[in-house]
C-alpha cells in the first residue's frame, strides 16, 4: 500500500488545518488508519486512529476535542481536521495503515502499523 500525505502548512495559534492521506495499491477498507506526529528532537507519537469501517475512533489526550479523524472508503482517503492549533502541535504528521478485520480496531502503537506516508509538515506559529 502506498500512502501520500498532504495538507500541512504554516498556521497561527488558534487556527485550523485539514490533513489528507490518499491510499493506493491495496483494499483501503481492509485497513485501520492512524495519524502520528514527530516534533524535532522528540519521538514519534500517536495522534488519532480510525477503524476500517469508520465506526470507531481513538485520540491522544493531547488532541482530544480539537482534532477529528475521518475516512472515506470510496475515495481511499483518511483525513485529520485540526482545530484550535497550538505551538506544541508543530511536527511532521504521518498517516499509517494496518490491515485489520476488527470493526473496533484503532491501534495507538506505531509498531503495529505496516505502511506509512512520507509526512507533511505542520507549523503553528505567530
Amino acid at each position: 500500500m502506498q500512502l501520500v500525505d498532504s495538507g500541512g502548512g504554516l498556521v497561527q495559534p488558534g487556527g485550523s488545518l485539514r490533513l489528507s492521506c490518499v491510499a493506493s495499491g491495496r483494499t483501503f477498507s481492509s485497513y485501520a488508519m492512524g495519524w502520528f506526529r514527530q516534533a524535532p528532537g522528540k519521538e514519534r507519537e500517536f495522534v488519532a486512529a480510525i477503524s476500517w469501517s469508520g465506526g470507531s475512533t481513538y485520540y491522544a489526550d493531547s488532541v482530544k476535542g480539537r482534532f477529528t479523524i475521518s475516512r472515506d472508503n470510496a475515495k481511499n482517503t483518511v483525513s485529520l481536521r485540526m482545530n484550535s492549533l497550538k505551538a506544541e502541535d508543530t511536527a511532521v504528521y504521518y498517516c499509517a495503515a494496518v490491515e485489520s478485520g476488527s470493526y473496533y480496531y484503532t491501534p495507538s502503537s506505531d509498531s503495529l502499523y505496516n505502511y506509512w506516508g512520507q509526512g507533511t509538515q505542520v507549523t503553528v506559529s505567530s
